[in-house]
């Protein structure tokens, strides 16, 4: 008999994640203490739970922009190698805690650089953080792999050499390359020298694109940059004519007609980051029952599931599952169909990949179907 759908069972649950911020997964309580021992005294409240729900509340903006203001606070407290460490280490227990077995979780070195440290002494702190993090889960029978995606914000004018560092860290724990921030007014075809050392230097790299900006930033990010993956890519469905009314939730979609854009995800199994607690906080979505997931995942585009920002969102991946499952209907073996999408859409390499799929994943999923 299978397990019952609940969060208790989805968290026991054998899960990837493939987008995850660093600083936007902290503790409430992690932020207060960092702030209090590192003079950081903007802080809009001074209390865990008021903090946390401060936190969850602003980001309920509706626009992408006002969201990422929030995370002017998080990075406020990660300017030091112990602020760091800490909060690498807590995200890989936190993510163990909540059944997932393999991470990668991103973030952006030229925003940790105010206090002094360079960009190795970042790189060394969090890559630090997620190995101490990853042993102490494991030491409670928690095991899980944590990799990072190296984050230039695009914005800023740094993103070659962040591709440099990506590289030079690839054999420390640094799997791929992202561009992250507000989209409109930065198209991803402004780094094309840093996607262009990517690929001569054979390294993936995913972009955000398809968030708050629509088909052309998709369009750019693949056939001008050439992203391996889309971080969100939500606005892909802009490309896919509908029916007029059409149920979000429906079994199928025999009368759905892809466009140029949507057929390439589709023909190339471009894997999508979806995420979908955040897409309807910047307002990517209007809401969840909205949201394009099940049309995207009942037309088998690769689609994933993932936090964004456990912070701001006040969730984690069982919680984010459990809002699929209670939305659009899914049952374990869609769980761990976009599970095991997200498995072989991870930077790390093939055998690793299939190990995880095969040993971990299937077995972990076959004891609850």
């Amino acid at each position: 008999m299978s397990a019952a759908l609940d969060l208790q069972t989805i968290a026991a649950a054998p899960k990837v994640l493939l987008h995850d911020h660093l600083d936007g997964g902290l503790r409430p309580a992690t932020v207060l203490d960092l702030a209090h021992r590192h003079g950081y005294r903007d802080l809009p409240v001074d209390d865990e739970a008021a903090l946390a729900d401060w936190f969850r509340t602003a980001a309920d903006s509706g626009s992408l922009e006002k969201y990422l203001e929030t995370f002017a606070h998080t990075v406020g407290v990660m300017q030091t190698r112990d602020g760091l460490e800490r909060v690498a280490r807590e995200c890989a227990e936190d993510l163990a805690d909540d059944g997932i077995v393999y991470a990668e979780v991103r973030f952006a070195p030229e925003q940790h650089l105010t206090q002094g440290l360079s960009f190795d002494e970042v790189m060394e702190a969090v890559l630090a953080g997620f190995v101490d993090g990853a042993a102490e889960a494991a030491a409670r029978g928690r095991p899980i792999v944590v990799r990072t995606l190296v984050t230039a914000m695009r914005h800023a004018a740094r993103s070659r050499e962040i591709a440099e560092l990506t590289v030079k860290f690839r054999d420390r724990g640094a799997v791929g390359f992202d561009i992250a921030g507000a989209e409109a007014g930065f198209p991803p075809t402004r780094h094309l020298d840093a996607f262009e050392l990517m690929r001569e230097s054979n390294a993936p790299f995913t972009i955000h694109a398809g968030e708050a900006f629509g088909l052309p930033s998709i369009h750019e990010a693949l056939s001008y940059c050439g992203a391996d993956r889309l971080g969100h890519g939500v606005r892909v469905i802009d490309d896919i004519d509908l029916p007029e009314g059409v149920d979000m939730a429906a079994a199928a979609y025999p009368e759905a007609r892809l466009g140029p854009i949507a057929h390439y995800v589709r023909d190339r199994r471009t894997p999508l980051e979806l995420c979908p607690s955040s897409n309807v906080q910047t307002g990517a979505v209007a809401s969840l029952t909205e949201h394009p997931f099940n049309v995207l995942a009942r037309l088998r585009f690769r689609v994933t599931v993932n936090t964004d920002n456990r912070l701001m969102s006040d969730t984690s991946m069982s919680r984010e599952c459990l809002k699929l499952v209670e939305t659009f209907g899914y049952g374990w073996t869609d769980l761990q169909r976009f599970t095991v999408n997200a498995m072989k859409s991870a930077f790390i390499h093939f055998d690793q990949r299939l190990a995880l799929i095969d040993e971990v994943i299937k077995p972990g999923f076959a004891e609850l179907m």
